[in-house]
């Protein structure tokens, strides 16, 4: 789903300019004005979807770093639409109070604070069909589940495929993941319909994985940068150097270390970290300068250090 395209505006548009489009289409598409158009009801479900996501800074950074298909892997639509109240945008646009139309919609039970009904909710299916109460029990979806899996810093660096096995009612499920690179510790990833089947004919649920990315013996994460220590002996620290430094991904690079450089100053070299999102330009990697003090001192060692020492260093 192309939110910019929805609400027919460029993806630099300012939050100004995207209320303005949200509301011409939110008054042409209101259920309201379109009580039994089915498509009109699917359209103002887009559009206020569209809103709700670029309407929310960080939501929408997220939209524009991952992508349409990245971004809908890291929310779900009860995520998309928290702390989105419907009910009081719309009566920022003239609708007056919280309407219901012929389909069954409240707008006012649309303000989600964290476990809102979805679109499919908030239409109710018996009022599609017109036949209010009488129709009897309709089919819901199954349970969401959630699995934790660990990727390893490489996977963040290129993205990778996992096959994972869920066990449901004795039987076991292998299920094909795609982490996206750059993706962040702690992020959840939603494949739909690959949840717990539904007890009464509906659609499964969705699952739910948490990603948790797994320490490195070399390379620490630092956000988009990675951060690796190399040390130096004493001497290099006051006179200057130039250090080999391996990255992540196996290229090796001369850095020079300037005299006088300080115990954890870091070191640049750009572009040389982790992705920032599947498309996006890479983080750099930090160079952690570390003082090698070593544990004994040969003679000539501890006459040169005791020389250093008359000498004020």
């Amino acid at each position: 789903m192309e939110y910019y395209q929805i609400l027919g505006v460029a993806k630099t548009a300012t939050a100004d300019e995207i209320k303005k489009a949200y509301r011409k289409l939110a008054l042409k598409y209101h259920p309201d004005k379109n009580q039994g158009d089915k498509a009109a009801e699917e359209k103002f479900k887009e559009i206020s979807e569209a809103y709700a996501v670029l309407s929310d800074q960080e939501k929408r950074q997220q939209y524009d770093a991952y992508g349409s298909a990245g971004f809908r892997q890291r929310y779900s639509q009860e995520d998309i639409f928290r702390n989105f109240d419907l009910n009081d945008i719309l009566r920022q646009f003239g609708f007056g109070g919280g309407f219901r139309n012929a389909s069954g919609f409240n707008a006012g039970n649309f303000r989600s604070t964290g476990g809102g009904g979805s679109f499919d909710n908030l239409f109710g299916q018996a009022g599609r069909s017109g036949c209010g109460g009488g129709c009897g029990p309709q089919p819901t979806p199954g349970n969401d589940l959630t699995y934790e899996m660990t990727v390893t810093l490489e996977d963040v660096l290129h993205g990778a495929e996992k096959t994972i096995s869920l066990r449901q009612n004795g039987q076991t499920q292998n299920v094909s993941v795609k982490i996206p690179k750059g993706i962040e510790d702690g992020k959840r990833l939603r494949l739909s319909g690959k949840g717990a089947p539904s007890s009464s004919g509906g659609p499964a649920g969705d699952l739910y994985l948490k990603v948790h990315v797994a320490e490195h013996p070399v390379f620490q994460r630092a956000e988009d940068d990675l951060v690796v220590e190399h040390r130096i002996p004493f001497s290099e620290t006051c006179l200057g150097a130039a250090i080999e430094v391996a990255t992540f991904d196996g290229k090796k690079f001369n850095v020079k270390v300037p005299a006088g450089v300080q115990q954890e100053a870091k070191l640049r070299i750009k572009g040389h970290g982790l992705p920032v999102g599947p498309i996006g330009h890479r983080g750099d990697l930090l160079v952690k300068i570390a003082v090698q003090i070593p544990k004994t001192l040969t003679p000539e060692q501890e006459e040169a250090v005791k020389a250093l020492a008359a000498v004020g260093l």
